[in-house]
């Protein structure tokens, strides 16, 4: 029997991995090993309980005001112990994450081979987004087998010298986790305070935008807001006291802009299929919404995601303040291009990545290379 060990710590990771752990926890040819290193608490376990996947370790490791240091000696010393103990025949990690990266370190120090789920992503700036594309490409380099969401991906590790034989394109398990999380009869008060608007949904918490370029983003939304009596926007406002700070200073004072506390994936998942557009910083969302008929106006310089943007299911706007407000605006005023890109094909998968791995997982002969 193949023991198979996934290892995650981070909210957005935990979406995505928990449907391949249950897919995986279907099969009886698989002993499946949950490890979680806490590199988020408290999100991390909402998505836990969502998705009701318990581990069978975990090395909680976050503290107040940690930093990369912090988290990649914690991760480092701690998962040492779990793999010795556990000894399992593939590890699993995902995407881009410090954990993903410092636990596919400790298995190359062991030669254990790491199965990277989300791989081949690239914006090829080491620096945007920091420190997600140097953990993803570092990845990369450690990944026995290499679990690609899209042909754009492939193509990308192709070209960096990977094996053809080690790269499976699989879609993306996040679009999986909307199968769970989305549900026709959701109803929360804060829907019903939008509902006779068309609601913005806004996330903004990336590293690299914090200080002008988080406040540029901000005082756009305002802007839109407050020129359009039928606009309303949400800002589930990130934990970082540094983003919560900005927010505040930005966008407090207006009676049609809610800033509220992080949602749980349940909730988040409902407000976008709920949403009329949704200004964005991070990644998954980016895959997720598109899924939802969504439009997404992606606030960053780079993505990783281009096969959004060739699709039309993307915009990427930057993160100056003209360049949003406008991109907004026209998707409000103009009908054609807003229907342009909520009815654009998601490029994304089917849901059914989850499944594609675990069969892969069984029917291919693990080896290092």
């Amino acid at each position: 029997m193949k023991t198979i060990m996934l290892v995650f710590g981070t909210r957005p990771e935990a979406i995505k991995m928990c449907p391949v752990v249950i897919e995986l926890k279907k099969r009886p040819e698989i002993n499946t090993v949950v490890c979680i290193t806490g590199q988020h608490r408290e999100m991390l376990d909402q998505v836990l309980q969502t998705f009701n996947v318990r581990p069978d370790y975990d090395l909680s490791i976050m503290k107040e005001q940690q930093t990369l240091f912090d988290i990649t000696q914690n991760i480092l010393s701690g998962i040492r112990t779990v793999l010795e103990e556990v000894r399992p025949d593939i590890v699993l990690v995902h995407g881009d994450t410090s954990t993903a990266f410092v636990s596919a370190l400790a298995c190359f120090y062991m030669q254990i081979p790491v199965g990277h789920i989300e791989a081949g992503l690239r914006t090829y700036n080491i620096y945007s987004p920091y420190p997600e594309e140097f953990n993803r490409q570092a990845v990369g380099l450690i990944a026995a087998y290499n679990f690609a969401p899209t042909e754009t991906a492939r193509q990308n590790l192709l070209q960096e010298g990977k094996c053809a034989e080690t790269i499976f394109v699989t879609g993306n398990t996040g679009i999986d986790a909307l199968q769970t999380t989305v549900q026709s009869d959701y109803a929360n008060q804060l829907l019903d305070w939008g509902a006779d608007s068309r609601l913005l949904l806004i996330t903004a918490h990336r590293r690299e935008n914090l200080g002008k370029p988080m406040r540029q983003m901000f005082r756009a939304v305002r802007r839109i807001v407050e020129e359009y009596p039928d606009v309303k926007a949400i800002y589930p406002a990130h934990l970082n006291p540094n983003v919560r700070s900005i927010a505040e200073t930005e966008l407090q004072g207006c009676d049609r802009i809610r800033l509220i506390e992080q949602l749980d994936v349940l909730d988040f998942h409902n407000f976008m299929a709920r949403s009329y557009m949704i200004l964005t910083d991070s990644g998954g969302i980016q895959e997720e919404a598109p899924s939802l008929g969504k439009p997404v106006l992606v606030m960053r310089d780079t993505t990783e995601r281009p096969e959004g943007v060739a699709a039309g299911t993307l915009k990427l706007v930057g993160t100056e303040e003209t360049g949003i407000y406008n991109a907004a605006r026209q998707l409000l005023d103009d009908t054609d291009a807003y229907n342009n890109m909520a009815c654009a094909q998601n490029p994304y998968g089917d849901g059914k990545a989850s499944k594609r791995i675990a069969d892969l997982l069984i029917n291919t002969e693990l080896q290092t290379l």
